[in-house]
Order: structure tokens, then sequence, then C-alpha cells
């Protein structure tokens, strides 16, 4: 009786996985096509088995067409395997092609990537040395290795399987994407940021872009190895941090602003409580005390947005003892400075800025934006108070990151913010396998907060400036 029932059991669960309802991938014969089924035959014969590709991509065609996906969520995952396991065999069989066992279970895990993951990207997102995945069409995608670009063999089969990818993404977060909203940004379930754009804004097919979020962090000893700053950089910067200056991160897209934030926030005191204010959220504090706050897009109807503004008074109402920035972007710079004048000292964020004089330009320039009319000297009185140390990063020509400068604003003179840089990367050249030669010293000028550090407990070497 079991038996019976086991046995009917499996029958009814494979009559629903393979009831004929295409997901819209293929040429569109259903496997009871008598033309349909013919073709694959003679492809098998021919063209098929001299291209292993193309046979894998025919027999993943086929397994699509017969898979019934309104039904699989009544499955769990195992069930869905050992279903599909049968119909690679009876579709190999059917077509004469032979696959051996590791290129079977290959052609398996591309159909439960379609299903269950992101299609043909899903592999990349489990590589661990890829940081950023950038589709620029359905068959030409890049990842970044290392700090570098490179192409990868990877393809859609064309702009629709794409599309169904990215709505497929879109729809998860509860965000949709097509004509009328043609522009979207998500977050995956891993803290991976996602921005997609289609036609009609994208000319040449729809477009995705995939920050990848690691978990495991660098850590400060991470950067010392790699280079990216020396050991006396971070003892400064460690005290800084202790010593509840206020710290921005200036750098260019992809320099490691943020990953540098996370490694800064681990030298905040466990005690100290800190509200986070994002557009995405990155960051990951390991403090027990932690408050994320996170901007919310408009609507469909174009309603309900919160921006970081908004976040970001918002946070000075909850009692903070430091405020993080993930990225200041806008009017919010304002509300920031003001914060860091009035009590929140030790507050920490980033901007985009090629140089620490064109970041306190672009402070500047976001606080105009909110229309305060305040005067130019204002403004910078405002920014000399509130910022202590600017450190600007840098991803180099072979791809490494480094922190460029560390510049402590020490005053004004008229109506010019006055800075002292006290350690530079210095450039020398290029060796024959492309890697930036240079060397990470100090400029032999004793910053001026070193009293401050010493008042909390902080020392350092006056060998370490010079």
């Amino acid at each position: 009786m079991n038996e019976r029932r086991g046995a009917s059991e499996r029958t009814e669960r494979d009559g629903n996985l393979r009831e004929d309802r295409s997901w819209g991938i293929g040429n569109g014969q259903g496997p009871e096509n008598p033309a349909g089924a013919s073709d694959s035959r003679q492809a098998a014969g021919g063209a098929w088995a001299s291209d292993l590709q193309a046979v894998k991509g025919h027999i993943h065609r086929k397994l699509l067409e017969r898979l019934n996906l309104s039904n699989l969520d009544r499955l769990d995952r195992d069930a869905v395997v050992e279903t599909i396991r049968g119909l690679v065999r009876e579709l190999l069989a059917a077509e004469s092609i032979p696959l051996n066992v590791e290129e079977r279970d290959r052609l398996i895990m591309q159909v439960l990537d379609e299903i269950f993951g992101l299609g043909p990207l899903q592999p990349l997102m489990e590589d661990p040395t890829v940081a950023d995945i950038l589709v620029n069409t359905a068959d030409q995608i890049y990842v970044e290795r290392n700090g570098r670009l490179e192409r990868t063999d990877v393809r859609f089969q064309d702009d629709r399987h794409l599309l169904q990818v990215i709505d497929r993404i879109v729809s998860s977060v509860g965000r949709r994407i097509d004509d009328t909203s043609p522009m979207v940004d998500a977050r995956l379930p891993d803290g991976s940021r996602v921005n997609a754009i289609i036609p009609p804004l994208a000319i040449d097919g729809p477009h995705v872009s995939i920050r990848k979020f690691n978990d495991d962090g660098l850590s400060a000893e991470d950067l010392v190895r790699m280079g990216s700053l020396s050991e006396p950089m971070l003892r400064l910067l460690e005290g800084v941090v202790k010593a509840r200056l206020n710290v921005l991160i200036s750098g260019g897209t992809g320099a490691g602003k943020t990953t540098l934030l996370n490694v800064l926030s681990g030298f905040i005191p466990a005690t100290d409580r800190v509200v986070t204010v994002e557009d995405s959220a990155e960051l990951r504090l390991r403090q027990p005390h932690v408050v994320r706050l996170e901007t919310r897009m408009a609507n469909v109807e174009g309603a309900g947005a919160i921006p970081q503004r908004l976040l970001v008074v918002n946070a000075l109402r909850m009692r903070p003892d430091r405020i993080v920035v993930g990225e200041v972007r806008s009017a919010e710079a304002i509300d920031m400075l003001q914060a860091m004048n009035t009590g929140h000292e030790g507050s920490l964020t980033t901007l985009h800025a090629n140089s620490p004089r064109d970041a306190l330009s672009r402070l500047e320039t976001m606080v105009a934006m909110a229309e305060l009319n305040l005067p130019e000297r204002a403004v910078r009185a405002q920014i000399t108070n509130a910022i202590d140390i600017i450190i600007q990063i840098a991803r180099l020509s072979d791809g490494t990151r480094r922190v460029k400068q560390i510049t402590e604003i020490v005053g004004m003179e008229r109506d010019v913010i006055t800075m002292q840089d006290i350690f530079t990367f210095e450039q020398t050249g290029i060796d024959e396998d492309g890697r930036v030669i240079g060397r990470l010293r100090p400029t032999g000028i004793r910053p001026r907060c070193m009293d401050r550090l010493k008042a909390f407990g902080f020392e350092m070497s006056a060998d370490a400036f010079t």
C-alpha cells in the first residue's frame, strides 16, 4: 500500500513539473510538436553533435519548455532536482546526445540557477573573487577581479532572458521595472546592490550592474598587509576615531571608501550608541549598540520617498553618540555638518571626490543644495569646525587601492580653508607587469590633533611622522 502511494505521489509530482507550459525562453515548440521533435533529432545528429555548447543550450531550452514553473513552489529543492535529473536523462536519450556525468550535472545546475537563482549570473555571484558584475548587453558581461575588469564567457540567450532575470530581482524587493519605470535600484538578500536600466533609456538593450557584498569584510590588518596603508597611518586613524574626531573619507567609485569606513568603525568603542544613515545599506558595524537607517525610494505613484536628509534629521532625535552617514550626496550635508558641530563628535562619512580640496568644494556645493542662502564664508566656517581629518583613497591603474593622503584641516586664512598633509602616497613609476611602484610616507608634519589624542590616552611616537 505504501509503495503504491509513493509511486502515485511521484507520478503526480512529475506530472505537475512536466506539464507543458513554456517559460517564454526557447523556440516556442513544445515537446508534443512532431515537427519540433523531428527537427531537434536531426539537429542532434548534425550540428548539435559537433558543438557541445549548442547541445547544452538546446537541452536547456527543452527543459524549460517542459517544466511547469507554477508548481515548483509546492515542492522542495530535492524533489525538483530529482525530477530535473529524470527529465535530462529522457531528453538526452530522445535526442541521442551523449553527455558524461560532469556535463549532465552542470546542465542540471544551470537549470536550477534559472529557477532559483539569477540564471547565468548565479555562478558569478557565488565566485568570491568577483567584486562587481557588469552586464552591458545579453552577450557582453564583465566582472571585476582584483581591481581589474575582465570579460567573461557568460551569456544570456537574448534580451528577453536578461529582462526575466532583472524582473525576478526587482520583484523580490517589491519593485517593478517596465516602460513606465525603466530604471531601478535594488538590494539582493545577501546585501549586494543592483542597478538595472532597460530600453528606452538603454539604447543597446537592458543593462545590469551588481556590486557584491562581502560579509567577510577586510580587517585593518588586511589593509596593511595589502599595502593600502602603512602601520603608522593605521595607528593614527585608530587614535583619530577613539579621540572622537570627525572623519571624511573621499574617493572615486570603487576606490574602497565603504570598506575603509567599515574598518574605521571597528575602532568605535562598544559603549557608544551609533546611528547609521545610508542610501543602500552596506555598512556592517560590529558594535552591539547600532541603529541602522536606510532611505526609501518613491512608489509607483511617485510618493512616499524618504531621502537621506530626513533620516539625518531624525537620527539627531535618537540620542546618538556618533552618526555614520554611508555617503553624503546632497542637501543632507548641511544637517550632517551641524550634527558634527553640536555635540555628535566622532562622526564618519564618505563622498565622491578626487582630492581633499575637491572634497571641500563638493561639500560647499551640497550645502548650497539646501537653499538656505548661507554666505560662502559661513559655509566654510561650518566645514572647518566640523571636519577634522580627510582621508583620500584611490584605485590605481593596476587595480590596487591605496590611501593617497591623510589630511588635517587646521583652520581658515581669510576665506580659504587651510589643510596640511600628514601622510601621502608617492608614486614613482610602473613596472614591466603594469604594477604601480610607490611608497606610503609621512610628510614630516606633526598633526595638531596629537594633543587631543594624548588627552584620550592615545600616544604615538614622533618617529612615526618623520
